[in-house]
């Protein structure tokens, strides 16, 4: 209990508090309620037609109007941002990323649903900093690819404009239940071909995971026997329950896919045990865009203009994408930071568009079919007004190899600002830059 006499200073202090914040300064919950008025900016709304002059208008943490300047209303306690000579456009999406110290699985065998990548993250990791700097607000954070399957991912935005987030509790998106928002990784190739317990052959991997879901189905059937009866449930089992969330439609595989026979094989156990699948990175996609289309599954790729890497990645071409759009397939671009830098992120679309995909299709690639594969589009992915104010402001066009991404905004608030030389540090490299701690030295700095 406390003693009277203190709790009457405390009820005295919080009265002087009070009056003088009434006063003075601004509440939190004001502040968060903010408006501010992007003006005379070029908008790359991606869900709509470019808008050559136009405003974006924001409140808090959401887009509340978006149109041609004379078309939006600008409330007379909104602050107002002259945006003359820029382009404004929604934060970027990648659909995987292993940013932030990932680890999931281990060594003791091939598959591993149960175990979750978020475990393992470091949210003062550096690379968090270099994808702002490029532009990016939303990730899919995934395990590597050297199990058939390594585990859950972990979607998460980038809330690093109050400063460094305390843990991936703070960053991660979440479920109705308040669980984190993921997916599930898996693979198949030459990746997790290994010595045993790892299969050896591609048949045996199929064979390894068809297993698995089969005893995932009937884990199921048994819970749903019990009703509820405790004394009739089988014994926990986190891998199975992971897998069964698959099956159910309410967690998305991610799976890792290069070579044309390994997506069709992908594509068939999806079929048989009904989970929903984006494929990543399906090199050799191009030769069986059809089938990919047919079975509906979207793709997430990664494009490369330098040669090397895993055989499997051989015959990627760059008209990939293009070959993909053209027989319907929803198409996302990824980094698989560190493979791409997130950066440099902007350069996926662009090698695209070079070898013929439409710029509207690429663009949308960066944002907005990204969120749709990972069931985010009501909340991000375009300039959309009742969505989170996730933007980026550029010198000049998206697909020029000379704009610089000037400033990311996440959810209202300025996470990365190019003009602060601790924010450009992250943006051009240099000392520091990559390093997410530095030693103590009694005059170091001066």
């Amino acid at each position: 209990m406390i003693p009277e006499r203190t709790r009457l200073w405390w009820t005295l202090f919080l009265c002087i508090a009070s009056v003088t914040c009434a006063g003075t300064c601004t509440t939190d919950l004001e502040a968060a309620e903010k408006k501010r008025a992007f003006v005379n900016a070029k908008l790359l709304p991606i869900d709509g037609a470019e808008i050559a002059e136009g405003t974006l208008l924001i409140e808090g943490s959401r887009i509340i109007a978006i149109g041609p300047r004379d078309q939006v209303v600008i409330p007379a306690d909104a602050e107002t941002i002259d945006c003359t000579g820029k382009v404004l456009m929604p934060g970027l999406i990648c659909t995987h990323s292993h940013i932030g110290g990932v680890g999931a699985a281990d060594s003791s065998g091939p598959i591993q649903p149960g175990v979750r990548v978020g475990d393992s993250i470091n949210v003062r990791d550096s690379g968090f900093k270099r994808a702002l700097a490029g532009g990016l607000t939303t990730l899919n954070i995934m395990p590597g690819s050297g199990h058939l399957i390594s585990g859950q991912t972990v979607y998460v935005k980038l809330r690093f404009g109050d400063g460094i987030p305390a843990s991936v509790d703070s960053i991660a998106y979440r479920r109705d239940d308040g669980q984190w928002l993921g997916g599930l990784k898996m693979a198949n190739g030459t990746n997790s071909m290994k010595e045993p317990p790892f299969p050896q052959t591609r048949g045996k991997s199929a064979f390894l995971v068809r297993e698995q879901y089969i005893k995932a189905r009937e884990y199921m059937a048994k819970v749903r026997a019990a009703s509820g009866d405790m004394t009739k449930l089988p014994a926990r089992d986190l891998h199975l329950e992971c897998l069964a969330e698959a099956m159910e439609g309410r967690r998305i595989v991610h799976h890792h896919t290069h070579r044309h026979d390994d997506i069709m094989t992908v594509l068939r156990l999806a079929e048989e045990f009904g989970f929903r699948v984006v494929l990543h990175h399906v090199s050799e996609g191009w030769k069986v865009a059809d089938q990919i289309a047919a079975a509906g599954a979207p793709c997430s790729i990664i494009l490369v203009d330098s040669p090397g890497g895993k055989l499997e990645a051989k015959n990627l071409i760059l008209r990939n994408g293009k070959v993909l759009e053209d027989a319907g397939v929803k198409v996302a671009f990824h980094t698989d930071d560190w493979i791409t830098d997130s950066r440099y992120f902007f350069r996926m679309a662009a090698l695209g568009v070079r070898a013929g995909m439409s710029r509207e299709v690429a663009l949308r690639g960066l944002t907005l079919s990204g969120a749709e594969m990972l069931d985010l589009d009501r909340q991000v992915g375009s300039l959309t007004p009742g969505k989170d104010a996730d933007f980026i402001v550029l010198s000049g066009d998206p697909l020029s190899i000379y704009s610089k991404v000037e400033q990311t905004w996440v959810e209202g608030k300025v996470a990365f600002d190019r003009s602060n030389p601790s924010d450009r540090l992250y943006a051009v490299g240099g000392f520091g830059a990559g390093h997410d701690q530095s030693p103590y030295f009694c005059c170091f700095g001066q």
